[in-house]
């Protein structure tokens, strides 16, 4: 059967269409997102709640020459099939395929690469004032926000400046209420009360100087498509407020917007989800975290978690369902949360502030500055640290060793399992002289008996694993557990040892004489950059007393990894299984 979408390959043929056909295409784009990401698996909800907007946005605007900015981009999927990447949309988040997010070197139509939120706004603002200093006063400018992105302290800083300036620019608040969890704080009272119309005070951003209007049924074409024509004549910055449902059109989707997220396998017509026995697999670092500060905060009343928008993916969900008045959901503020910790840790309580690996990235002078220069016992967990897979560039953990390595008084762990993730945050809540940071990698662990009895990690102690003649393996975190199964499923085993180092910092100085006196060749594995890295603060050893051993550093090379499954990945930096066994044979020969 011809469809509408079928002959729609680019926003110029878009434009072509009635009004009349609107409707139609939106029905065909829904089912095309769903009948794909049903058995390619990525993120679902955010893209069909905004189907309407979408093609409202091409249709109206000028894109490429108006210049459209997705924040965060979970919801880019229909805005990459209506932009000449139809085609290949099947390929999505695999390797060498299309990414997950808009990314400038893809497509004219991604004017800025997203995947961290809260950026579109200040991107799109730089946009509209190079377009004025240049004298162009007809192109637009348009930033799709999020109601749980636009809390973020950087959204405001740009409508704050935005708000002074005459440049043509347009912000649409996308508001359903969510992000990947629900939507939390101040902000997100007043839209809801928007919404109902029983908001009694001044209209928040018109005070910000911008010609506001809505809030419109983001599901209704036609008025979403007025709304933008008219705006289109309008100067200066203006602000458009949309309501939507995340999930639109799946009513699994619409009723379970947390899991279908990104749900994974589906079944497209019936909404179900592909069933998964997990129940022979070890458990996912996540739920270890989620379940031991559980069982530390019953017994230590001065626990506290802290998450910054991440409840369901950090497993903090867990506190905050059974002890929630010691559990903070702070909504997308990274560096809030920091300082919130820090601020915490100053009153005798212990907080444990869960971040993504990459997302701590954007509160890194909140670490030096408010944590570390205070020497506060601040106990960061980071999640998803490494190579993360699918989500790509914008969201792999592989910064973090090396950012973290040259701030003062801060002790860096990584668990090789989840007895040791266990193990550390015991250790750490029973107090410590200076904050901590425990970083594990995404996905689960490698022991099904898991939940053991605490025992007390020694400060700054590394582990042999294996004693060896000829070579020694140096590993920091899960990455360790590829080298024990070389080492178990073959004969040179004997003559290779492996160490779990355990700390980046303080390294075990006392095992490294004892390694770099018995063994000619070292190789270091981490699943961080090289460059500063856990391999380079052994290089830094090495160096400091005068040891001439060859070193060989194992890691992610000096590049951007794209997306990919964290096997490719892993394959494609050298330090998965099979490179890693070649590697010792090679060097064994």
């Amino acid at each position: 059967m011809t469809t509408l979408l079928s002959h729609i390959n680019s926003p110029k043929d878009l434009r072509k269409l009635s009004k009349e056909d609107l409707p139609k295409v939106a029905q065909e784009l829904r089912a095309f997102i769903i009948d794909i990401v049903a058995t390619k698996e990525g993120h679902l909800g955010a893209s069909l709640g905004v189907v309407e907007l979408t093609i409202a946005l091409h249709y109206v605007f000028d894109t490429p020459n108006d210049l459209l900015v997705w924040d965060v981009g979970h919801q880019a999927y229909g805005h990459k099939i209506l932009t000449e990447r139809k085609d290949v949309f099947h390929t999505n988040r695999r390797r060498n395929g299309i990414s997950g997010f808009p990314k400038r070197d893809e497509s004219e139509y991604d004017t800025f690469g997203v995947g961290h939120s809260s950026t579109a706004i200040s991107a799109a603002l730089g946009m509209a004032i190079a377009s004025k200093l240049q004298q162009d006063f007809t192109k637009q400018h348009i930033a799709v926000v999020g109601d749980a992105s636009i809390a973020s302290g950087m959204a405001f800083e740009a409508m704050n400046h935005a708000g002074v300036t005459d440049t043509n620019i347009l912000i649409i608040l996308n508001d359903n209420a969510i992000g990947i969890d629900p939507s939390v704080g101040a902000l997100k009272l007043y839209l809801t009360n928007v919404k109902k119309g029983t908001q009694k005070q001044d209209n928040i951003f018109e005070a910000l100087n911008f010609e506001y209007s809505g809030p419109i049924d983001g599901h209704d074409i036609f008025a979403v498509v007025a709304e933008l024509e008219r705006l289109k004549t309008v100067k200066g910055p203006k602000f458009l407020h949309v309501i939507t449902t995340k999930g639109k059109g799946l009513q699994q989707a619409e009723d379970n917007q947390v899991t279908y997220h990104a749900p994974g396998k589906f079944d497209k017509v019936t909404g179900e989800l592909t069933p998964k026995n997990t129940s022979h697999l070890p458990p996912k670092f996540q739920d270890v975290f989620g379940h031991t500060i559980v069982e530390l905060a019953k017994e230590n009343e001065k626990i506290v978690g802290i998450t910054p928008a991440m409840p369901t993916g950090s497993s903090l969900k867990f506190m905050m369902d059974e002890i929630p008045e010691r559990a903070f959901d702070v909504g997308i503020a990274e560096q809030h949360a920091v300082t919130l910790a820090a601020g915490m840790a100053t009153q005798g309580l212990i907080p444990f502030c869960n971040v993504y690996s990459t997302f701590l990235q954007r509160a890194y002078d909140q670490v030096i500055h408010d944590v570390a220069l205070q020497n506060l016992p601040v106990i960061f967990c980071l999640d998803r640290a490494g190579l993360v897979g699918q989500d790509g560039a914008t969201h792999h953990g592989v910064f973090d060793l090396a950012y973290l390595r040259c701030v003062p008084n801060l002790i860096i762990f990584a668990p090789l399992h989840e007895v040791a993730l266990r193990n550390i945050m015991y250790t750490a809540q029973l107090g410590l002289k200076h904050p901590i940071a425990i970083r594990y990698p995404r996905g689960r662990g490698v022991l099904l008996d898991w939940k053991q009895p605490f025992e007390h990690i020694q400060i700054g102690k590394g582990i042999c694993i294996q004693e060896g003649t000829e070579i020694a393996v140096l590993t920091i975190g899960a990455i360790g557990n590829t080298i024990i199964n070389i080492l178990q499923e073959n004969s040179f085993s004997t003559k290779v040892a492996q160490y779990d180092m355990q700390f980046v910092k303080p390294l075990d100085e006392t095992l490294l004489h004892q390694i770099f006196e018995k063994f000619e060749t070292i190789v270091t594995v981490e699943d961080g950059v090289i460059t500063g890295g856990f391999g380079s603060a052994i290089a830094e050893f090495a160096s400091q007393y005068t040891y001439t051993n060859r070193l060989h550093i194992k890691g992610i090379p000096d590049r951007f990894i794209e997306h990919g499954t964290v096997e490719e990945l892993h394959e494609e930096c050298g330090i998965s299984e099979n490179a890693m066994k070649a590697f010792l044979i090679s060097l064994l020969a």
